[in-house]
């Protein structure tokens, strides 16, 4: 059985796909938790590794939060371009992978809306979270090509899956609460996939390498998601839409005020489509993504 280092585990995603891991490989972890085989801080200093792994599954790193200081900002090259090369400097020491994957956003590209984006679109990331994540990847390209290590990165869609969190607890939260309403009919699609499904393209990708969007074929809208977690929660009432117009009035306050769960940002992130393309990962990794509104269980 195949070795395999898995930075991060502890998360979200690392709780989901590390039993599907432990299927087809040997899996040591690295991380900040309790629980890791290795405990450290990367960001602040390569990991001792006892032995060498056969691939490397780079999850760690600091994810979507709105930095308001400079040591805030900082964090993000701290953790996710220094942790990054602190973990190849340690597999410098302790022997080469043959393959190393890494976990990267689709914020590289800095779009906020349209269709079918795919890996050829010009990257332009927006937010330090983003270009860090850029910076990574570009690193990583460097030092692979320098030890002949096949590297494979995987810019996954909003992730979803058992208790999930950010904006998608959000939703089921206030589903719940009956305080959640779609805009405009809920006709907004973005792209979704099952958290499991990393878990899958790990043995794809790990011989092949390349660059990959991920994301499932349907890339549901607001209220196809929000009908599903309405069915779920056994809630016998549909989510009710409010008309643009109000939305954009209620945003408006929100600007004014910083009361209110919307503003301009936020209302044009719920109002404009931004859907990515599969296809590669489909035609190169022989890989078919799970239905999110199918698969998806709260």
């Amino acid at each position: 059985m195949k070795k395999l280092l898995f930075t991060g585990a502890s998360g979200f995603l690392g709780r989901n796909i590390k039993p599907i891991l432990s299927e087809r490989y040997d899996v040591a972890t690295v991380g900040i938790a309790e629980d890791d085989d290795y405990r450290v801080d990367m960001s602040a200093t390569p990991p001792r590794l006892a032995e060498r792994y056969d691939v490397v599954l780079h999850a760690a790193g600091k994810a979507h939060v709105y930095p308001k200081t400079a040591d805030e900002v900082k964090s993000f090259y701290d953790v996710n371009v220094q942790g990054t090369i602190n973990l190849c400097r340690a597999l410098e020491k302790s022997g080469l992978p043959k393959s190393f994957i890494f976990i990267s956003t689709l914020d590289v590209y800095g779009i906020t809306s349209g269709e079918n984006i795919d890996e050829d679109c010009p990257k332009n990331p927006a937010s330090h979270y983003a270009i860090s994540k850029l910076q990574a990847e570009e690193f990583l390209v460097r030092w692979a090509d320098e030890h002949r290590v096949v590297l494979g990165i995987l810019r996954p869609s909003l992730m979803t899956g058992p208790c999930p969190p950010g904006n998608l607890k959000a939703m089921i939260r206030g589903i719940d609460k009956g305080f959640y309403v779609n805009i405009a009919g809920g006709r907004t699609r973005k792209s979704l996939m099952m958290v499991q499904d990393i878990g899958h393209v790990v043995p794809k990708i790990e011989e092949r390498g390349g660059v990959y969007n991920l994301c499932d074929d349907r890339h549901p809208s607001y209220a196809e998601l929000a009908e599903s977690i309405r069915k779920q929660l056994g809630k016998k009432h549909g989510v009710p839409s409010i008309p643009y117009w109000m939305a954009w009035c209620l945003a408006k306050i929100g600007d004014l005020t910083g009361v209110l769960p919307i503003d301009s940002h936020r209302l044009e992130q719920l109002t404009k489509s931004n859907t990515y393309s599969n296809a590669k990962a489909k035609r190169c990794l022989d890989w078919q993504p799970m239905d999110v509104i199918d698969n998806f269980h709260i």
